[in-house]
């Protein structure tokens, strides 16, 4: 039976996701689709979830917290962080999950290779730093995390004027979850004091189009190990698609 999949946000032309769903399901001799669903405000989704066949969706950037008023349940995880990146129309029910969860984890361990980071930085506050944040709290290799944001809310998190040479030089992992870099504005980067960076620090970007941001360019520049996020996607990607099959 042909099944229907898809990924929505505000701007899709970075996405990668109707590439590699479509070749995974010429290769696989599976009988489905995967479109791009551009929509201005997530209200349109409404629409979207009444496409014929529709079966699962990926969600990404501004909608990952947005869409759960829309759906019927979410998985454990998708509940702990409030974000959803995967959704699963399954028997009249809407689910929420995260998949990002996963892929995020598999890659950071692959990246660190047993480094255990004393302090990490985690640049931004939205669904995928929530995610990310999810899964430092599970690592016994991270012992302690802070948010940075343009707009602290509170003493727990600090802004980008609060970064100095001692706390850069204490925290050797830094994740930029901002689109900041993200393809086509490619000319921008978080606001760090880069040349406080060296050879120990780790530096991540979940930005995975260019290949290597500005901020992994700058990062790099000072000998910093990088990594961008396509391992992440591609973690994300496999674990979505085994979340629509009830795997």
């Amino acid at each position: 039976m042909f099944r229907q999949f898809g990924l929505i946000g505000k701007k899709l032309g970075h996405s990668f996701s109707k590439k590699y769903f479509t070749e995974k399901f010429n290769q696989e001799g599976v009988d489905a689709a995967y479109e791009l669903y551009e929509i201005p405000e997530i209200e349109e989704l409404n629409q979207i979830l009444k496409i014929e066949n529709l079966r699962g969706l990926n969600v990404t950037i501004p909608y990952k917290a947005e869409v759960i008023p829309y759906l019927d349940w979410l998985s454990p995880d998708a509940e702990a962080i409030q974000a959803v990146n995967t959704i699963l129309l399954n028997d009249g029910e809407i689910s929420g999950h995260n998949s990002d969860v996963y892929g995020f984890r598999i890659s950071l361990e692959k990246f660190l290779n047993g480094t255990v980071i004393e302090h990490a930085l985690i640049l931004g506050t939205g669904g995928a730093a929530r995610a990310v944040a999810y899964v430092l709290d599970q690592a016994d290799y991270i012992h302690r995390y802070t948010f940075v944001s343009r707009n602290p809310e509170d003493g727990t998190q600090l802004s980008y004027e609060d970064l100095n040479k001692s706390i850069i030089a204490s925290t050797k992992l830094i994740i930029n979850t901002t689109p900041l870099g993200m393809y086509p504005e490619i000319d921008h980067a978080p606001a760090l004091p880069y040349e406080y960076l060296d050879h120990t620090h780790f530096l991540y970007d979940l930005v995975y189009n260019p290949a290597e941001t500005l901020f992994l360019k700058k990062g790099n520049a000072q000998g910093a190990q990088i990594l961008n996020g396509l391992e992440m996607l591609i973690g994300q990607a496999e674990r979505s698609w085994e979340i629509w099959n009830g795997v």
